[in-house]
């Protein structure tokens, strides 16, 4: 139904409310509202009457420049969807990356990237939050962790830790995956899962869960792969080894070209999973930085629902470079798509600027992405960091 899906946009420090009317694949802008510093991330209560949404005045990446206002903070979602803040925000040790609440809907867990680094906040009665919980354990965090979620089984907590590829002045930093036991906030180490040469070569970044069968599939940023790990029936064990892995590119990765993976979400139905890849490597032309090449795209596969293993069926274009988000409508019937930056191009003899925008595909029932539209977004001297969908409350 029109109007009952909304979709939250962070560019710079500024989330911003868009009702979604699926059957016509639009996005109306409504209202926004301006947090502490620039929006980093943002997840709903399992309620949908609160979203929680991290800040930082930080660069991202690997800045020398540590910031000083980082914050999580609550808001409380109007019927229409307007947001209000919800409560004091709370203080937070440096930049997020990442965060998420539990499936029962009682804490917020935040990762940190520099230096790596997990927090958990529990969530009110009210859906306020409250003060850090202490650790009584330190847990592994690896290096430059990008995410941090729950189990369904809410009993442990996947961590992208995603490590670092070599540079001329610095050697590579190994990833993993770490899997920490959750109970009642603390945290405590239980799987140290490795791939590539002992976590060389191995830079995984974000996880997702098939809804119903105990699957879960991590995007390996650098190497442009879909892993599917088991978990067991229980739910709070995951089988170290990969049981398949699937490549999410087209063609073969141009060669000196930045080439990556962002964001992994699973259809609803179970039935698909999604991933972005990512380009957006330059050269200079006509005195502009352009766009050198690579894959900009999202990559659909299909889910053998006996096995688990992703099949790429489509690599859908979104029109525009570097995705680092995108949202899948509650009910399976839309995608939207949202670049960071604008992109200078290449036409004929003449740059071309691309901006960065909003994409919307229709989903049909194969899975597949049929682009609808895009919607130019002005940024302002920002990056559009967020963009996310969710059904608001009954």
């Amino acid at each position: 139904m029109a109007d009952r899906t909304v979709l939250y946009q962070g560019v710079g420090e500024v989330l911003t409310h868009f009702s979604v009317d699926v059957e016509a694949a639009s996005l109306t802008r409504r209202s926004s509202i301006t947090l502490p510093s620039r929006v980093q991330y943002v997840w709903p209560h399992p309620s949908r009457k609160f979203i929680y949404v991290s800040t930082s005045d930080a660069p991202s990446g690997n800045s020398p420049v540590r910031g000083v206002m980082h914050r999580i903070c609550a808001l409380r979602v109007a019927p229409d969807g307007s947001l209000a803040m919800h409560g004091e925000p709370q203080p937070l040790p440096s930049r997020p990356i990442h965060h998420s609440v539990n499936p029962a809907g009682t804490h917020v867990l935040t990762a940190f990237n520099n230096p790596s680094n997990v927090t958990v906040h529990p969530i009110n009665a009210d859906g306020t939050l409250g003060p850090r919980i202490e650790q009584r354990a330190r847990v592994d965090v690896g290096i430059y962790a990008h995410q941090v979620v729950v189990a369904p089984s809410n009993r442990i907590v996947i961590f992208s830790a995603r490590g670092n590829d070599a540079r001329k002045d610095k050697p590579e930093d190994p990833g993993a995956i770490k899997v920490f036991s959750f109970n009642d906030g603390q945290l405590t180490d239980a799987q140290n899962i490795v791939g590539g040469r002992n976590g060389f070569d191995y830079r995984p970044r974000h996880v997702d869960f098939h809804p119903t069968r105990p699957w879960l599939y991590a995007n390996i940023e650098a190497q442009n792969e879909i892993h599917m790990h088991r978990l067991n029936a229980a739910g709070d064990q995951v089988e170290p080894a990969p049981t398949f892995i699937a490549n999410t590119l087209a063609g073969a990765p141009a060669p000196g070209l930045h080439q990556t993976t962002s964001a992994i979400h699973v259809h609803p139905n179970g039935r698909f999973v999604y991933t972005a890849n990512r380009a957006d490597s330059t050269v200079e032309f006509d005195g502009k930085p352009v766009f050198a090449g690579g894959e900009n795209s999202i990559a659909v596969f299909a889910i053998d629902q006996a096995t688990g293993e992703p099949r790429r069926i489509q690599s859908a274009d979104p029109l525009t470079h570097h995705v680092r988000t995108f949202g899948i409508d509650p009910g399976g019937r839309l995608l939207v798509a949202g670049s960071i930056r604008d992109m200078w191009t290449r036409d004929g003899n003449d740059a071309r600027l691309a901006p960065a925008g909003m994409s919307v595909f229709r989903i049909g029932a194969d899975g597949k992405l049929e682009f609808a539209r895009k919607y130019d977004v002005e940024l302002n001297g920002n990056m559009q960091w967020w963009t996310g969908m969710m059904a608001l409350p009954e």
